[in-house]
């Protein structure tokens, strides 16, 4: 139990850290409360700027290769983002690494969940900075 209390807290010091680049680079943005506790799909993070507005399912790892997204998290993401007019992104930061960005159609499908590794982060990824431009 206390080991599920320390990954929700830095999963939520992660996404305050997200919060604060973007306001940063300009751009509104905000944590959704609940996010995945509601009865209603919400993603972690809301983000947008007078052209374009953004909503991601954001994860951290201190330790794995690779990073997993239910698939009920992927599209419910999907689904808000149809309804709020948002684009569909995940953003991924791996330990001592940046943040990583996707468009949901870029993810690996599995049997269960959609993955991301490292490796494919490093490679098809998009930085920050690509995102907010």
């Amino acid at each position: 139990m206390a080991s599920m209390r320390q990954n929700k807290a830095k999963g939520s010091k992660a996404e305050r850290e997200l919060i604060n680049l973007f306001w940063q680079a300009g751009w509104a943005a905000m944590r959704a409360a609940g996010s995945g506790s509601t009865q209603y799909p919400s993603p972690d993070i809301v983000a947008g700027n007078a052209n374009k507005k953004i909503a991601i399912e954001a994860k951290f790892t201190s330790s794995a290769t690779t990073k997993y997204f239910a698939q009920k998290e992927i599209t419910e993401l999907q689904y808000f983002c149809d309804k709020f007019g948002a684009e569909p992104w995940v953003a991924v930061k791996f330990n001592k690494n940046p943040w990583y960005f996707f468009p949901i159609h870029n993810l690996k499908e599995t049997s269960k969940n959609f993955a991301i590794t490292l490796k494919d982060a490093e490679i098809k990824g998009l930085l920050f900075e690509e995102v907010i431009r």
